[in-house]
């Protein structure tokens, strides 16, 4: 799942207030989705060798919302692949020690000892405001498997005030309704990596935890205040009916099921980080916004694609005989400098110089009419691969990835590379 949705995950923004989360098909209707398997468009590169490999691009939310409307190619691909790999390794309890270690301040020292006192005070009264307001969040199917308000405020924010304040500031993005109507059910990514162990894959990761962690923690403290006031502000101004979303979950899960490869919004689920940069700010604080935004985009998207993509190389040099899944957020492979970028760069155009998508490696797997384009040989070129190179990824806004203690139920990107295949 997603750096900060990794952690409470899902990470990621924000769900409807139905209690079935099963129920995606009506806010993804508009976009007319297809009935029959043959027709629905896949989130699924194939890695020409044998036995073949594949990209697999996922999103932050709860898996029940969208596997009904993954292909059937998609959910093969996985159940043929010996090897998952994952972002960070979601089943090793040390990913969920070294997150929550991440997020700490040094020892003896409390939120109220560094952050100015209004800050603090505004913090506080609105962590009472959601404290007292869980209760009317949860769902009776919350309730059902066990899961109460009190619990699920402790799991996420117990702690808050031994956080780092930029952990504070995605907790406080996470702690919204729609996102506390979404806990108890794994996200695609979770879901995914329980699967293969309960098949007895293999299992591992391309990033470590302090690779996703120490990124966060590199802010200076004059971005992290201005981060943590304007999340402040619009959780205020949302409380206050006087400000809309402009991405929510349901807007994330429409493109998905609807198959929209292009869409910026993937970047947003991917990079976790809320988008502070709006018209109103006074010309000073843009700048702050956009040097808080270059760096993330900078650390959260592009180092961490780069590095992805070259552990990847890595991996399939070493063991060419084996068939690897590898499942990471859908906008890492979309917009500038991409996985898919680093391969082509790393040299794979030369390995097989018959296939298509100009860097000769990667094939998208698309069905029906999908197809928007072919190379020489025939072979199906769609959505992604169609994007535009100038695009530039935009920024998630809405609940950011990590924030909480929950990291059990939601944790995407951050564990030690797990051991070599076998």
């Amino acid at each position: 799942m997603s750096p900060w949705s990794w952690f409470l995950l899902p990470t990621l923004c924000f769900l409807p207030t139905g209690a079935d989360p099963r129920r995606g098909a009506p806010a993804s209707a508009s976009c007319e989705l297809k009935p029959q398997q043959s027709e629905l468009n896949s989130f699924l590169w194939t890695i020409k060798r044998d036995p073949p490999s594949y990209f697999f691009g996922t999103i932050h939310v709860p898996y029940t919302r969208v596997w009904d409307f993954i292909p059937d190619n998609s959910k093969e691909a996985f159940q043929q692949s010996s090897i998952v790999y994952f972002e960070l390794d979601l089943t090793d309890p040390y990913t969920i020690s070294a997150l929550t270690s991440c997020q700490m301040l040094p020892q003896g020292e409390n939120l109220q000892d560094v952050l100015p006192r209004d800050i603090y005070c505004r913090l506080k009264r609105h962590l009472e405001y959601v404290k007292l307001m869980m209760p009317s969040w949860m769902t009776p199917d919350q309730h059902g498997k066990g899961l109460y308000a009190d619990y699920l405020f402790n799991a996420i924010a117990g702690n808050w005030e031994r956080k780092r304040p930029i952990w504070v500031m995605l907790m406080v993005n996470s702690l919204t309704e729609v996102d506390i109507k979404s806990r108890g059910v794994p996200v695609l990514d979770l879901y995914l990596a329980q699967e293969a162990e309960r098949l007895r894959k293999q299992t591992g990761a391309v990033e470590k935890v302090e690779e996703q962690c120490h990124p966060l923690n590199g802010l200076n403290f004059s971005q992290v205040i201005f981060a943590l006031n304007q999340t402040l502000l619009q959780q205020e101004s949302l409380r206050a009916g006087s400000l809309q979303i402009p991405y929510t979950t349901e807007d994330l899960i429409k493109h998905y099921n609807c198959g929209d490869l292009s869409s910026v919004i993937f970047s947003h689920d991917s990079s976790q980080v809320p988008n502070f940069i709006n018209a109103t700010l006074p010309p000073q604080e843009r700048v702050t916004a956009q040097e808080i935004d270059s760096y993330f985009r900078q650390e959260l998207i592009y180092k961490r694609n780069e590095r992805m993509g070259k552990r990847v190389k890595a991996l399939l040099e070493e063991f060419p005989d084996k068939g690897f899944f590898f499942a990471f957020g859908a906008g890492h492979f979309m917009g500038n400098n991409t996985v898919l970028d680093v391969l082509r760069r790393e040299g794979y155009e030369r390995e097989e110089p018959n296939s298509v998508l100009g860097a000769h490696l990667l094939v998208h797997l698309c069905s029906g009419s999908a197809c928007c384009g072919h190379a020489s040989s025939g072979s199906c070129v769609c959505g992604p691969l169609a994007v535009s190179a100038s695009r530039v990824p935009a920024w998630k806004c809405g609940p950011g990835w990590w924030g909480g203690a929950e990291v059990s139920e939601e944790a995407e990107a951050a564990t030690p590379t797990a051991k070599a295949p076998a």
